[in-house]
């Protein structure tokens, strides 16, 4: 089965790719509408009116021709629609608070139409706010099989992280197909007893982020012993899901997403564990991944199967170790910070 995906590896990764990018329509569109009642909850805006304008803008801010069919429209959309959405939303919720400034009764109808109406101009003018979006993070695919490629990507998926956009879901139709295409070519070198040609894959991912985005095991391992009574009980309840490389319940618990006190060791230890691997690999140490391994095998089991090497399991614990130690000196001042107030 692996040598058929391998030997097929073009057309899969394009089907892959096909499958991820239809799946960002529903939740950009889920996230304007759940972004604008947040932000209702916060402002005295109207949601009717806010909720009208921020779909319409949304609408007419996707490429011309995304109409003639259902599959055409939710294609369209692609990568950079949670970003045109964060955008759109976010530019009409302005529009209106500035206009309620200028007029009680009737200045967030004006605000709101002058936001929707600068988004038709653009769209008039032939600019594409979603492709403009899905290009600026499209040259990461360029780097292609590069230690530089595995650090900066790294790094870009735990700062978006950091700010509550799921990074990997975004990166996911822009890289995954490249370093998907990779992992089976060096399958097939595999197969027919040929050098491992790439560096990089898909699969290196695993030593990058034991846990979850932002390396999270070590710091699941570490809140464990927290002096804060519901630090520990929320670092419990994530443990086994970390065990999987599942930390939505350390990201959105503790919570890791946008709390300035774990703002530096999500994305400095990833990054470090990122350079390490690139340098294990590329100095034979580790041999290089030849199998695509889900991200939702434990870490020890799935390095060791992505490069059927028993020295990739020393390497995790080795990255889990350093993540740990990273980590300490920032849960250490949560906890004080916890305690103040």
């Amino acid at each position: 089965m692996l040598y058929f995906m391998a030997t097929g590896s073009g057309a899969l990764a394009q089907r892959f790719a096909g499958a991820l990018v239809p799946a960002f329509a529903p939740m950009s569109l889920a996230l304007v509408v759940l972004l604008s009642i947040s932000l209702v909850r916060r402002m005295p805006l109207s949601l009717p009116l806010l909720l009208v304008s921020s779909l319409g803008s949304f609408l007419i801010s996707l490429p011309h021709g995304a109409w003639s069919s259902f599959n055409g429209f939710v294609r369209s959309i692609g990568a950079g629609g949670l970003f045109l959405a964060l955008l759109v939303t976010f530019a009409n919720a302005a529009a209106m608070t500035l206009g309620a400034r200028r007029h009680e009764r009737y200045g967030q109808l004006a605000g709101t139409a002058a936001a929707v109406f600068a988004f038709v101009c653009l769209s008039l003018s032939g600019v594409s706010l979603a492709a403009l979006l899905l290009q600026a993070i499209a040259p990461m695919a360029a780097l292609g099989d590069h230690a530089s490629a595995l650090v900066i990507i790294t790094f870009v998926d735990v700062a978006l992280w950091m700010v509550g956009i799921h990074g990997p879901a975004l990166l996911a139709p822009v890289v995954t197909p490249v370093y998907l295409h990779l992992v089976f070519e060096n399958f097939d070198a595999y197969a027919h007893h040929r050098p491992i040609p790439h560096l990089v894959t898909v699969s290196t991912f695993l030593f990058v982020f034991p846990g979850g985005a932002g390396a999270t095991l070590g710091l699941v391992l570490v809140l464990l012993r927290s002096k804060v009574a519901r630090v520990r009980r929320t670092a419990l309840a994530a443990l086994v899901p970390s065990l999987f490389n599942i930390n939505e319940p350390l990201l959105f618990g503790l919570p890791i997403v946008l709390n300035p006190a774990f703002a530096i060791p999500f994305i400095v230890a990833p990054t470090i564990l990122a350079v390490i691997t690139a340098v294990a690999t590329a100095t034979h140490l580790v041999d290089r991944t030849i199998y695509w391994i889900p991200s939702t095998v434990p870490t020890l089991i799935g390095v060791v199967l992505a490069t059927k090497d028993w020295r990739a399991a020393v390497l995790a614990c080795v990255n889990i170790a350093i993540a740990t130690l990273i980590y300490i000196p920032f849960v250490r001042w949560y906890e004080r910070r916890l305690s103040a107030q």
